[in-house]
């Protein structure tokens, strides 16, 4: 149990199963840390995170009204709320809905049925590693490049680099997943929003642009047929003196 006076964390369960979501509030309430809330609906769940955004939400993929997937692409596209850890449950076992949910932006995937502590050291984890990466300064920053992602700067070597919004977008998305490789849908879909129908080849130009401005082009590594990933400053990334 937590201890007495601790701050209670908010978490938001979207389940339409009743019996599921009730087991999972009781069990997260024992530990006394959190404050958990419940909605039966995608639209339920979508209008209680804007209203009051969590600290982290559990959320079932096959919702009625509104699915889990597009719950969370929704949840991922929005400033204010892209950076709510989510943990999906869902019944599906193939492989490929695993995949996509993690390609959307889940943090953490289990498969139902599941053993309630599994559940609970899982949200325990998801929580730790997002609040561990938080800080009061968002920035990236190594020997050459410096980016302030609140304040919209870039820098190489110390000189300002100008990027467009959508530029400077990527090169955000990507150095703040720095090592994973992002598809070049969540790109698309992140960037340019799910109502874009043009050439994915404009991808692949803005990433040509940003290369050329940085003039860093070992920073940002192209995983053929998949997408992009950010690889930062390696050991060759500065020439010997």
């Amino acid at each position: 149990m937590g201890s007495t006076g601790s701050v209670r964390r908010r978490v938001l369960i979207v389940e339409d199963d009743e019996d599921i979501a009730s087991s999972i509030r009781y069990n997260l309430e024992r530990e006394g840390t959190y404050d958990v809330r419940t909605a039966s609906t995608g639209e339920a769940g979508l209008n209680e995170i804007l209203r009051s955004p969590p600290a982290a939400v559990i959320l079932d993929v096959n919702l009625p009204l509104m699915s889990g997937f597009e719950l969370c692409r929704r949840l991922r596209r929005d400033e204010e709320t892209s950076r709510i850890p989510i943990l999906l449950l869902t019944a599906r076992t193939d492989e490929n809905d695993r995949v996509l949910g993690l390609q959307l932006g889940a943090d953490d995937y289990i498969v139902k049925p599941f053993s309630m502590r599994e559940l609970v050291a899982r949200i325990h984890a998801v929580l730790r590693r997002t609040e561990s990466d938080s800080g009061p300064a968002p920035t990236y920053s190594d020997d050459r490049l410096f980016i302030d992602y609140d304040n919209f700067i870039v820098s190489v070597d110390g000189e300002t680099v100008g990027l467009t919004r959508k530029e400077f977008a990527l090169l955000r998305l990507l150095s703040e997943a720095k090592g994973r490789v992002l598809t070049r849908d969540y790109l698309l879909d992140r960037v340019w929003g799910l109502d874009y129908y043009g050439e994915s080849r404009t991808l692949d130009v803005h990433i040509r642009r940003v290369r050329k401005k940085l003039n860093l082009d070992s920073y940002i590594e192209t995983v053929i047929g998949v997408g992009y990933r950010f690889v930062g400053q390696t050991k060759n990334s500065r020439s010997e003196p």
